[in-house]
């Protein structure tokens, strides 16, 4: 039921709203996985960052996309976490896990079923437009599923139209850059820096406005 639910947020609400706020010229989409498992990594500006990733892939793939989110947001009230969990198919983190408990034991398992998850790697919204330094919570991740591909995606304007502390949307232009995708580089140490090297080459290509 909750399948059908979403889609049809998506068809009546999500794609309609998108299309009249956003323009998008996404670089390089033959990139982006066509199947799971995998994991989307990207950049955090706006309210809209998650809606945006999701309408990427197709209606009869939707449900297999999840974005993990932290729980102690999206579960604060009984409205909020019947939507979270119903129509968006979040997967919750504990960002304070109680002791003894593998807060990420549930997000591997939905990786091996062959789920396509959505990770934000800086964590919070930052500010409109600068990409804050990444944590190392999804090296910890691919350290458990170290064959399952991170695609890297930059987003260049989402931070205009829709910042950290508005609800207002305004209509821009929003390029989007998925980077080739990579692996468990073996340690923490070196996973975090190919990620961090993916991201910055993202960045700059978005710097340069692909739509001049």
């Amino acid at each position: 039921m909750s399948r059908w639910l979403q889609a049809i947020f998506f068809i009546l609400l999500v794609r309609p709203f998108l299309a009249l706020v956003l323009g998008v010229n996404l670089r390089h989409a033959e990139r982006l996985p066509e199947s799971g498992p995998a994991i989307l990594a990207a950049n955090h500006n706006s309210h809209l960052d998650t809606l945006l990733l999701m309408s990427l892939f197709p209606l009869s793939q939707l449900h297999r996309v999840r974005p993990v989110a932290a729980a102690d947001y999206f579960l604060k009230n009984r409205f909020i976490a019947w939507f979270a969990l119903n129509i968006m198919h979040i997967l919750p983190l504990a960002r304070r896990p109680k002791p003894g408990v593998a807060p990420l034991a549930h997000i591997e398992e939905v990786l091996a079923q062959g789920d396509i998850l959505i990770l934000f790697p800086e964590g919070s919204r930052g500010e409109p437009e600068k990409r804050s330094e990444l944590k190392s919570g999804i090296a910890h991740l691919m350290g458990h599923a170290p064959a399952v591909p991170v695609v890297p995606i930059y987003f260049h304007g989402l931070g205009k139209a829709l910042p950290k502390g508005d609800w207002l949307p305004i209509p821009f232009f929003v390029d989007g850059f998925v980077g080739e995708a990579l692996t468990w580089q073996g340690t923490r140490t070196e996973t975090m820096q190919a990620l961090e090297a993916r991201f910055a080459e993202l960045e700059q290509q978005g710097g340069h406005g692909a739509w001049e």
